[in-house]
């Protein structure tokens, strides 16, 4: 024998009761089906009383609404010979219901035990209706046997008297199939209608399972099972094939829906599995529950739960230290009210203790203890009595925990690299379940970054905020795209866009933006990107592994890095701007990222996609120094230089470095060296020296007075150049030299400058806007690290940032 409940929309319509039909014909084996008011009914029936209770008339057509719902189900599903017979007993009903709401009409009031037999009818009705859907049912009302007693104002189940019951009805019976409404119950003294709460339906059939010692206890609801989290807010979440009882207990009391919470308890003693099943979709294979002990090998945490609804209340003071039967007071004088704990947490120093109530009885709470210590209040010994409203609290839930060294920690460290703050933590000897408070406002947040980073996902996600969509931030885009399926199938990584900005608008979208179609989103966008608005977006957002990607030149965006770093975003950089800025700007973002414990990446600033700055960390790292750096660092510079001859002019050659695509937008920022100057005191810095851009020797190559001229005059000043440096450029080749800037840190002491070199120097060949970088170090000090390639060009750059994205997410 087994038992079946159903409930919710799995006995809402015509459709999923057909289903419920199918699903109990189809058992070869004598069953007990619990089932639970049509969907939606119950909240009706206490909207109705409500309404009628306030004298507002539409509660007949509420009214009206409710008979018509259950007289639409009869027609749709009940064999035509039956229905007459049906309706005797369901007309019957409704009209008496109808009778009651007239009444809390006329009086203008709604007691609680009159709300409880109003509500009643739900299950009443809906099991009178299944009993004559299914074949060879037989109906039972569940009043008859299921018996509670009033404790705390609320209904609590007699057992004794309720086995007693259950046993001399149902031992011995003959029918294959007994229907039974859910929830409903009475009042062992009075016979008076009780119920069991919401969700009770779940818990009466457990209790018949126990009581009859079922095979096994069968839920079916409208989801396939048990999920590691909340689906609604999690994409990536999946169905749990099994959990033990305790598992599915801690999942149930931190807010899982799926069951009842009390409906574990009595199957659990019985040993009797549960099986979650899916009305809709019957072929799945659900979510088991059971005695069975979870396999070592398998994940660590089985899912996780939380509660949105909690307020943390706490005691302080120094009169509680040391102090025997403190708790016992705190506690004893809650439960005689009523007030329901469901998270304790206290330091060993016993200086405060903190539990978590809903916000509901949080008044009621902080009232009872502030009566309860009234003496230590008045003396001192206790200070405080401190409610703290709007939080949720998180359970991370699996046996296996207690077999895996490490996961506090990890789920620590994971939540506070994403900036969100745990206020309080429990976690008993058992090690099954993890639990801790945090803002509601961060509940989101926290689960995404949990299930993510304890592998409940199968994919590890990292969210893209990132501004310009110029050069190097188009290449970005297309390089993620055509990589994107790649990085999700080899590597388990998902990049998602979530935020987009150009120059003049930006749209955000948590869910993810379609690449391909990017640019006309932008220009329907009625979102202005200024910075303060790209800041408060993404803070606003306040998403899971976040990372803005800086692909400007503007140092209105480099300002926002500070912030986001603080709010634990993690930045990449393609824009120069904030790593060569004054020396404590620098200093500062780089303490931020590490006290955050997020990244601030940087590689494409020096070398484009060339791994420099990388490199000179491994040296510095591993314990050897940075005594000197030659480099050529300007690719557009290189460029200008190598494409140089008797037919291409100075000013012909930056034409031609800004047409390519080599040149900053303005060609000034390279010609003037600053982009070189950025280039080394960014160079300077990672080697362990503290420079700023003043303290850099310039020796240009352009006069001074150049720059001096409006933006549109610049090229016509530099042409008048082309005749003097054509003479130098003769000279130079017939010495076979050849024109480099070059860059030079050589013991704290930073110069840049053109300079001619011989056939021999490692610059000599250095071809089209390639850059070249010799590191001397104390290793390295006879024969200087190399490093050579593109450094310049929107494609190689584009792939440096990619890069370092890559990199936050630590894959292989």
């Amino acid at each position: 024998m087994k038992v079946l409940k159903f409930g919710g929309t799995s006995v809402g319509t015509v459709e999923s009761l057909r289903n419920v039909k199918k699903i109990v014909e189809g058992c070869d084996e004598q069953v007990i089906v619990v089932v639970s008011a049509l969907g939606g009914i119950t909240d009706q029936l206490i909207n109705t009383a409500h309404q009628a209770a306030k004298g507002d008339i539409g509660y007949l057509q509420n009214y009206a609404k409710i008979v018509e719902r259950h007289n639409n189900v009869i027609a749709g599903i009940v064999d035509k010979e039956k229905q007459m017979d049906l309706h005797t007993q369901t007309d019957a009903l409704l009209e008496e219901l109808g009778n009651i709401f007239r009444g809390v009409s006329l009086i203008k009031d709604l007691s609680a035990h009159t709300l409880d037999i109003v509500v009643s009818y739900g299950e009443r009705i809906s099991s009178v209706i299944i009993s004559k859907v299914i074949k060879n049912a037989r109906h039972f009302d569940s009043r008859n046997f299921i018996k509670t007693e009033k404790q705390f104002g609320k209904h609590i189940l007699d057992v004794a008297l309720t086995e007693g019951l259950i046993n001399e009805t149902f031992r011995g019976m003959n029918d294959k199939v007994a229907v039974i409404p859910g929830f409903i119950s009475s009042d062992r003294d009075s016979g008076e209608t009780t119920n069991l709460g919401r969700g009770g339906s779940d818990y009466t059939a457990a209790i018949m399972a126990s009581t009859l010692g079922a095979r096994q206890l069968e839920i079916w609801t409208d989801v396939d099972g048990f999920m590691t989290a909340d689906p609604r807010v999690i994409s990536s979440a999946y169905v749990i094939n099994h959990l033990t009882f305790i598992e599915a207990m801690e999942l149930c009391n931190f807010g899982a829906k799926v069951v009842y919470p009390p409906t574990i308890y009595p199957v659990f003693h019985k040993n009797i599995p549960i099986l979650i099943k899916n009305t809709f979709n019957p072929a799945a294979p659900g979510t088991l529950i059971s005695g069975e002990q979870p396999d070592p090998e398998s994940k660590a945490i089985k899912g996780i739960s939380s509660i949105n609804d909690t307020c943390l209340i706490t005691l302080t003071g120094f009169g509680m230290v040391g102090v025997i039967g403190i708790n016992s007071r705190i506690f004893n004088a809650l439960a005689r009210n009523g007030v329901s704990v469901f998270l304790v947490s206290q330091a060993s120093s016993e200086h405060n203790t903190s539990f978590a109530v809903k916000n509901a009885d949080a008044e009621t709470a902080v009232k009872v203890l502030e009566e309860e210590f009234a003496a230590e209040l008045s003396t001192g010994d206790i200070s405080d009595i401190t409610p703290e409203h709007d939080l949720a609290t998180v359970a991370i839930v699996g046996e296996n925990m207690k077999h895996t060294p490490g996961i506090a920690g990890k789920l620590f460290n994971t939540l506070g690299r994403n900036g969100i703050n745990v206020i309080a933590c429990a976690q008993g000897a058992s090690e099954t379940n993890i639990s801790f408070v945090i803002t509601r406002d961060s509940l989101r947040k926290a689960l995404n970054v949990i299930h993510d980073s304890f592998f409940l996902s199968d994919t590890q996600v990292l969210n893209l905020f990132v501004a310009g969509v110029g050069n190097v931030g188009n290449h970005l885009l297309e390089q993620i795209r055509l990589q994107q399926q790649n990085l999700l199938k080899d590597k388990a990584l998902e990049l998602r866009i979530v935020g987009i900005a150009n120059s003049k608008r930006c749209i955000f979208d948590r869910n993810g933006i379609d690449i391909e179609n990017y640019r006309e989103a932008l220009k329907t966008s009625e979102l202005v990107a200024t910075p303060e608005t790209i800041r408060d977006e993404i803070k606003k957002m306040n998403i899971f592994n976040s990372v803005f990607v800086d692909c400007t030149a503007s140092a209105d965006i480099a300002s926002l890095y500070g912030d986001l770093l603080d709010h634990n975003v993690n930045v990449v950089a393609a824009n120069k701007i904030a790593s060569s800025s004054p020396y404590a700007n620098y200093k500062k973002l780089k303490q931020t990222a590490r006290k955050r414990d997020v990244k601030y990446l940087f590689e494409t600033n020096v070398g484009a996609g060339l791994p420099i700055i990388n490199t000179i960390n491994n040296l510095i790292n591993s314990g050897d120094k940075i005594l000197k750096i030659e480099a050529v660092l300007s690719g557009t510079l290189n460029y200008i230089f190598n494409v140089l001859s008797e037919e291409v002019t100075l000013s012909k050659a930056i034409q031609m470095a800004k047409d390519e695509g080599y040149s900053e937008p303005d060609p000034r920022v390279d010609l003037s060296g600053k982009d070189v100057i950025r280039k080394i005191v960014i160079l300077a810095r990672e080697s362990g020296y503290k420079i700023e851009q003043s303290d850099v020797e310039k020796r240009l190559f352009i006069p001074e007075d150049c720059f001096q001229v409006p933006a549109g005059d610049f090229m016509r000043k530099v042409g008048e150049l082309d005749a003097e440096f054509e003479k130098k450029r003769e000279e130079a080749e017939s010495e076979k030299k050849h024109f480099r800037f070059v860059a030079r840190l050589d013991g704290g002491h930073v110069s840049v400058g053109l300079e001619t070199v011989g056939q021999n120097h490692p610059f000599y060949s250095l071809e089209g806007s390639n850059n070249v970088i010799l590191i001397t170090t104390e290793r390295y000090k006879e024969y200087p690290m190399e490093i050579k390639g593109y450094g310049a060009g929107a494609e190689v750059t584009a792939a440096g940032v990619f890069a370092d994205i890559i990199s936050i997410a630590n894959i292989r």
